[in-house]
């Protein structure tokens, strides 16, 4: 005698919040590091790109040059705290050298990031190529790997559009559930 088999489908009742990949109406902030630029205006060109696709004005963009990588943390803890964008976009590019140099840069400025996110409250999409030779980084930056700052950018988007969605009163959350398939008629 076969023994039967249960068969169970994933709930479809539970809900989600997301974001939605329209720009319109939002303000962003491109943190940009001058060194290596080479590979950052690649960056830099694709995240404006994907804002003014996905439906932000050219005035709604602030672009702000710092040094290098290091000095992108501060610059974005500044430029949110002024109030006058909903997302940064931090865009640069580290590449492994013969010391530990690279390893310090890169933990400090994933940490300097994220910190200066969660303590404003306004959300970073992370841009910062972090690479061991400059083939990995043009690769990154448009060539084999698509473009990490285009990504960035519709990350700053979609968490815009989250951000407030989530602090809009409760009645206005818009929860969405998750699409259920077509009915199937069961056979036993």
């Amino acid at each position: 005698m076969a023994k039967k088999i249960r068969i169970e489908r994933p709930r479809a009742s539970r809900r989600s919040t997301q974001g939605s990949l329209n720009a319109a109406g939002h303000r962003f902030g491109i943190v940009v590091s001058r060194f290596n630029a080479f590979i950052t205006e690649r960056l830099l060109q694709s995240a404006i790109d994907a804002l003014r696709r996905t439906g932000a004005k050219d005035k709604d963009i602030l672009i702000v040059r710092v040094p290098g990588s290091f000095e992108i943390p501060s610059a974005s803890r500044a430029l949110a705290e002024t109030g006058k964008v909903d997302a940064i976009i931090c865009l640069g590019c580290l590449l492994r050298g013969e010391t530990a140099n690279y390893e310090h840069i890169c933990a400090e400025v994933t940490r300097g990031v994220g910190q200066a996110a969660q303590e404003t409250g306004v959300p970073h999409s992370w841009g910062v190529l972090t690479c061991d030779n400059l083939e990995q980084a043009i690769d990154r930056a448009g060539l084999k790997s698509g473009n990490k700052g285009f990504e960035a950018a519709l990350a700053a988007v979609e968490m815009a559009a989250l951000a407030q969605q989530l602090s809009a009163p409760s009645s206005k959350l818009q929860a969405t559930r998750p699409q259920r398939g077509k009915k199937r008629s069961r056979r036993r």
